[in-house]
């Protein structure tokens, strides 16, 4: 199936999360809030009571501010899911999400495993040591990790210093990126990296917004790429000792067979993100739903008979145009 058919599908029916909107968990609307669009109507209210209040302020602060509303939310969740881990006390997502019987034409039954093979089991606990680990801005390994992410995103330009307004431009909230990981992780930098070094021309095009017609507010590129990881980890249930949903349990087929399924996971995720965004004409007000339709395209497509790794999935076509 070819990216031009995966986008004619996705503007059929799924792109709006609607038709199965029972498969997202409650959890995603208390991590990301809605944030502010372009709609003309919206546009047109706020303008009358910021003239009413004498609050007219200038509207990259107002991006800067829900941007970090929503962090806000994240690290909540992210803080929790840490002391668990530390505590011992057991999975990462208290699970609000259960999912139906079948999904699309595959039984749950039979997705769900009684137990883990050897294989699977090791991988599964190299996975969640991943988990474990927060990022750390005073830890070398850490720091040499974001300069490796700056020489892949951009090849031609000079390293900036750890702390600097270039970072800016990669979609950070401020001049210091390890302010944005706090509780999320270094497996979401991990990622990162993995997705330009193994697809840079689709990072690339998501790094610069190549593709399609752009909304005037468009969503922060870092920013996004830590919030898909998250979403990834609630939606496979990997923290658990053995998945109880039918996207967990085929993920861990995918991993039995490649042990970066995780990281390759991730990159089509992050495509499948975008592809959604244009084809709603999305502005980061409405981040949240594109969020949830992502989540909601993968698990269809984890819930496909024959697809038996990460590259099987139809998404991942994408990556390879």
């Amino acid at each position: 199936m070819t990216s031009k058919t995966i986008r004619r599908r996705l503007h059929h029916g799924d792109v709006d999360g609607k038709k199965h909107e029972h498969l997202v968990g409650a959890d995603l609307d208390d991590l990301q809030e809605p944030l502010l669009g372009k709609n003309d109507d919206y546009k047109a209210k706020q303008l009358e009571v910021q003239k009413r209040e004498g609050n007219l302020y200038d509207a990259k602060s107002k991006e800067r501010l829900h941007w970090t509303f929503l962090f806000s939310n994240i690290i909540s969740e992210w803080a929790q899911w840490l002391a668990r881990v530390l505590l011992g006390s057991g999975s990462f997502i208290v699970r609000a999400l259960t999912l139906p019987s079948t999904v699309g034409s595959v039984p749950t039954k039979k997705l769900l495993p009684s137990s883990l093979t050897p294989l699977q089991e090791s991988r599964l606990k190299a996975l969640q040591k991943r988990l474990e680990v927060p990022f750390d801005g005073s830890s070398l390994e850490h720091q040499d990790a974001l300069r490796t992410l700056w020489r892949s995103a951009y090849p031609n330009r000079d390293l900036p210093g750890l702390k600097s307004e270039a970072w800016k431009d990669m979609g950070w909230q401020g001049n210091d990126p390890s302010t944005d990981f706090r509780g999320g992780g270094f497996i979401s930098l991990e990622n990162l990296i993995f997705f330009a070094n193994t697809y840079p021309e689709a990072f690339q095009d998501l790094l610069n917004k190549r593709e399609g017609d752009r909304a005037e507010w468009e969503y922060p590129f870092a920013v996004a790429g830590i919030n898909i990881s998250f979403m990834l980890v609630q939606m496979l249930d990997i923290q658990s000792g053995l998945p109880t949903s039918s996207s967990g349990a085929r993920f861990l087929e995918f991993l039995s067979n490649d042990e970066s399924a995780f990281d390759e996971l991730y990159c089509v995720a992050f495509k499948l993100m975008d592809v959604h965004w244009l084809a709603r004409r999305a502005s980061y007000m409405e981040f949240n739903e594109v969020i949830k339709s992502t989540r909601t395209q993968l698990e269809r497509e984890l819930a496909i008979e024959d697809v038996t790794s990460v590259k099987d999935l139809p998404a991942y076509n994408m990556l390879r145009r």
